[in-house]
């Protein structure tokens, strides 16, 4: 019988531990798969800090020559690195990373020509079972002529795109604090920033795929605690921290307070409408605030909800001519980055609306920060559906009370909605809520998480 690689190729992406669930023979088996399912002929690879991503890469690259494609290597880069590659050469792309999980998985998030997402509704389930099939019955016979295994050094390439895009030549000068995690935003800062009117401290540079300093994922408070501690001591204008594999970013103010995803959504959205006349659709997801709607609608453009996750934003996108997309995650789409997600593009138009006017980031951002929050809560919970159907059933028929079942179950009033949705791979359910004031927010929160409970 073939081997089941459901536990490693998710909805989005391939993603295991090393090498007890994956290794580089199957990785090559997975390159071939990407070369038969895109039917391409020459595709573009790049790889993280990880001590296994430079093997699995080039594994991945011969699995994909003897298929007879011609392979691009740029080597270590950011995620939205691959994503330029992918976009400027016309090529389907494979990055080889694990985000911010631990040292000891890695993955793949693969893509086509011009960045267009590969997820389980576009080749990952005929991806994935193409490598099952083979690891039983052993790899295909090579391509009557192989293809080639060459490299391109894009990062220059990539951050000049980026900075063609923000210009930050004129802003006053910034102070910022810089926390790359250990991960790939200590390999594409120093380019990107080179030359702007900026004093970075940075934190964390080193590549270091085992994460010696804290984890590499800015949306846990706890591993923000150095970069808050560092922005005051510096007394900095703001602090920026990276993912592991530099798509996403997460900002702190100048007290070091942390700026939600959401009011970075509104605040990009606002400059990107304004850059378009005015005009435009912008992207955000279900769990994103009440904040940016009412601030794309203000600045004239219109605002389309999705459900979460990037593959949805990302043909969203596409299907609207939408010029920019948020999620809460800290996941920012441009068009004008081939509708892909970078938080460093993200990261410069922070930098260039604070550098633009004189006022500190968090009276900056209190404009577009009008609701409260109480970020995602996860439950673990057994019966999922019958517990959705419990909420449901609990405020059906309500009065003033909308519900509606767009991702989860949304349930929204006048002064406040909450949101639960059931993990796709956990027996999780995950709950946000906001409000008008605090008081409203920790009332919702508290009779929504009642329920889910049981």
């Amino acid at each position: 019988m073939a081997a089941d690689l459901t536990r490693i190729v998710k909805a989005y992406d391939v993603r295991g531990v090393v090498p007890d669930q994956w290794d580089e023979p199957l990785a090559a088996l997975f390159g071939a798969a990407f070369v038969e399912v895109t039917g391409a002929s020459a595709i573009v690879t790049g790889h993280d800090m990880r001590p296994s991503s430079p093997g699995l890469s080039r594994a991945f690259a011969r699995g994909a020559a003897a298929r007879g494609a011609d392979v691009t290597e740029i080597g270590l880069c950011s995620t939205d690195q691959l994503y330029y590659a992918s976009g400027a050469l016309d090529l389907p792309g494979a990055m080889f990373t694990a985000s911010h999980n631990p040292a000891r998985y890695n993955g793949i998030k693969m893509c086509r020509a011009g960045a267009a997402p590969v997820g389980q509704d576009t080749g990952l389930v005929q991806i994935r079972e193409l490598a099952e099939r083979w690891s039983d019955t052993g790899a295909p016979e090579p391509a009557a002529i192989t293809g080639t295994i060459g490299h391109r050094d894009t990062l220059e390439d990539y951050a000049a795109h980026l900075r063609s895009l923000v210009d930050l030549t004129s802003v006053r000068p910034l102070k910022v604090v810089v926390d790359a995690g250990n991960g790939m935003g200590g390999h594409t800062v120093p380019t990107v920033f080179a030359g702007l009117p900026l004093t970075v401290v940075p934190m964390y540079f080193e590549l270091d795929g085992t994460f010696p300093n804290h984890e590499a994922n800015p949306l846990d408070p706890a591993n923000i605690v150095d970069l808050q501690r560092r922005v005051r001591e510096e007394g900095a204008d703001l602090g920026i921290a990276f993912d592991g594999d530099a798509d996403r970013c997460f900002v702190v103010d100048e007290h070091g307070d942390p700026v939600s995803p959401s009011a970075v959504t509104a605040l990009v959205a606002a400059r990107e409408l304004a850059r378009n006349g005015g005009h435009g659709v912008v992207i955000h997801n279900l769990i994103t605030s009440w904040s940016v709607p009412e601030v794309v609608k203000e600045h004239g453009g219109t605002p389309v909800r999705t459900r979460v996750g990037h593959s949805f934003i990302k043909a969203e996108m596409a299907r609207a001519g939408a010029i920019f997309g948020g999620e809460h995650s800290a996941h920012y789409y441009f068009k004008d980055f081939w509708n892909a997600d970078t938080g460093m593009l993200a990261a410069l138009h922070v930098l260039a609306a604070l550098g633009g006017q004189d006022d500190p980031l968090s009276a900056l951002v209190a404009e577009y920060d009008r609701y409260v929050g109480s970020g995602e809560i996860n439950s673990t919970v057994d019966d999922q559906t019958g517990r959705l159907a419990a909420i449901k059933a609990a405020y059906q028929g309500a009065d003033g009370v909308i519900l509606d079942e767009l991702d989860g179950l949304t349930v929204s009033a006048a002064d406040w909605w909450f949101n639960v949705r059931p993990s796709n791979t956990e027996p999780l359910l995950r709950l946000n809520a906001e409000a008008r004031d605090e008081a409203t927010m920790t009332r919702v929160r508290d009779e929504a998480l009642t329920l889910i409970r049981g």
